[in-house]
């Protein structure tokens, strides 16, 4: 039986990131499966910023309920265990379908985990190995001239060329640049707490203020940063093997999530063909998406 606790007792009074101790070699399996219980006026989004988690994942952990009103006194599912990406266990790893950003800190054997906002549709984050190039405190921002062409035909918002550092500014009060392309790609805080955890930049990774001035003060120039879109990951673990399913990011917003694709690599699919497997709650898994892991054998 799950035990019905509050995160905050983990990760303080203020909402900042999940801090992990690594696992050891031969894991992956971050945290354990914890639950909310709803208090009079609260939302999904209300919870997911209590506990520093994207609204997203809340909402495909908890299917079915009203994202605006859940019933008070009812129980949620927080997505506080997760696996972590088949990838180096360095720097600065986003994995885009599960909108989370990965900083390992190997000196202190600690692994932190933001919740992140990314591109829409039609302003994709792109997939890339890089690194930081350089950190930057109270950005100004300088909006593309389709940014101030979008605001202006969809917000009726006139941007000036270059928009100061402040209040309104809304790369927040650290950025992160990204040393891909001209530069354009930074990771960066906001002056709106909606969003995060959702598809909602231009390409950048956005964050919390708190979670952007934190990740800062971690890294340095030059840290590595690989951006990767896996929805699906699997893991044999000495307990036994584990399946995390997301949502499929998808070029139609308008898709229900039974009409995306879910494509696995051929590796993943001869795991999940090997016998011994509870294919009932492989399928389970693969069909409801709700990115938490399940031990499937």
């Amino acid at each position: 039986m799950r035990a019905l606790v509050s995160l905050l007792f983990l990760f303080g009074f203020s909402a900042h990131a999940a801090i992990y101790s690594a696992p050891l070699q031969g894991s992956r399996l971050l945290g354990f499966p914890m639950e909310h219980q709803v208090v009079d006026g609260q939302s999904l989004d209300h919870v997911a910023q209590q506990y520093d988690m994207g609204l997203l994942a809340m909402m495909a952990a908890n299917p079915g309920v009203d994202p605006f009103l859940p019933p008070t006194g009812s129980t949620l599912m927080l997505p506080s265990q997760m696996l972590l990406p088949d990838v180096d266990r360095k720097g600065v790893v986003i994995n885009l379908a599960e909108l989370r950003l990965y900083y390992f800190d190997n000196a202190r054997g600690r692994v932190y985990v933001y919740p992140i906002g990314i591109g829409r549709v039609g302003r994709a984050t792109p997939l890339v190995s890089t690194k930081i190039s350089q950190r930057i405190k109270d950005p100004t921002w300088t909006p593309t001239a389709r940014t101030r062409k979008e605001w202006l035909e969809e917000r009726g918002i006139e941007l000036p060329k270059v928009v100061p550092a402040g209040p309104d500014n809304p790369m927040g009060h650290r950025a992160l640049r990204l040393g891909f392309g001209n530069g354009e790609y930074l990771i960066h805080g906001t002056n709106h707490e909606f969003g995060i955890g959702m598809r909602v930049s231009a390409g950048c990774i956005r964050m919390r203020p708190t979670d952007i001035e934190e990740l800062f003060e971690l890294v340095r120039v030059g840290e590595p940063v690989r951006i990767i879109n896996e929805p699906v990951k699997i893991s044999k673990e000495p307990s036994g093997l584990f399946l995390e399913v997301h949502e499929p990011l998808s070029q139609d917003e308008e898709l229900e999530k039974s009409a995306k694709t879910l494509e696995l690599s051929e590796h993943q699919r001869e795991v999940l063909s090997q016998p011994g497997l509870n294919d009932d709650a492989v399928q389970t898994l693969l069909r409801e998406q709700r990115g938490m892991p399940m031990a499937i054998n």
